[in-house]
């Protein structure tokens, strides 16, 4: 049940080594998300996929993860994820990035959910050094990287609160910091 899928997906920032998330597996996650709505149908999205050890572990250097936590360090040593998919806008399909924000959202979020049904999971990362990725991935002139997502399968849990009287969403980590709280807006409140 797509719920069910939704449930699974949460930003995981820990990931268990042992088992590796294939590169044929994160093409068919760009095959998901290749087919799905585009602004105008321009599609003007491009993939990077990346689940070699080195590339993924240089890829992981360039990234920076839970912004609300600016305490820790995640993920932790030995939890990083096991492949990468970077989207990237190919500027000569489609020179204004504002108008394919959506899509970007939408191909992210259909490779999350196809993760998630095969038990795995992963991560929106908006922090990244861009130059020192396009450097890395040699991606040619016009191919403007704006969305990693991680990959891997959950070494972590995370649980779904309600967001308390005071109205902070800010996500937290208890004293081990290995459960992740995520504040979550009712039904009641999210509608006019």
């Amino acid at each position: 049940m797509l719920k069910d899928l939704v449930l699974k997906n949460r930003s995981y920032r820990g990931y268990d080594k042992t088992r590796k998330v294939t590169g044929q597996e994160l093409l068919e996650f760009v095959d998901l998300a290749r087919i799905t709505a585009s602004s105008a149908n321009i599609q003007p999205l491009k993939y990077y996929v990346s689940s070699k050890e080195q590339e993924v572990e240089d890829i992981l250097k360039l990234t920076k993860w839970a912004a609300a936590l600016p305490d820790l360090s995640l993920p932790y040593p030995d939890m990083g994820p096991s492949g990468f998919i970077v989207i990237c806008l190919d500027t000569a399909i489609g020179p204004n990035e504002t108008t394919f924000l959506r899509d970007i959202g939408i191909a992210a979020q259909t490779m999350l959910l196809a993760a998630a049904e095969k038990e795995l999971g992963g991560c929106m990362i908006g922090n990244f050094d861009k130059n020192g990725l396009k450097k890395l991935l040699q991606l040619p002139e016009g191919i403007e990287p704006n969305l990693v997502v991680a990959f891997g399968r959950p070494a972590e849990k995370i649980v779904l609160t309600d967001v308390g009287e005071d109205g902070n969403t800010r996500y937290y980590r208890d004293e081990t910091g290995t459960v992740h709280f995520v504040p979550k807006r009712s039904l009641e409140d999210v509608l006019l």
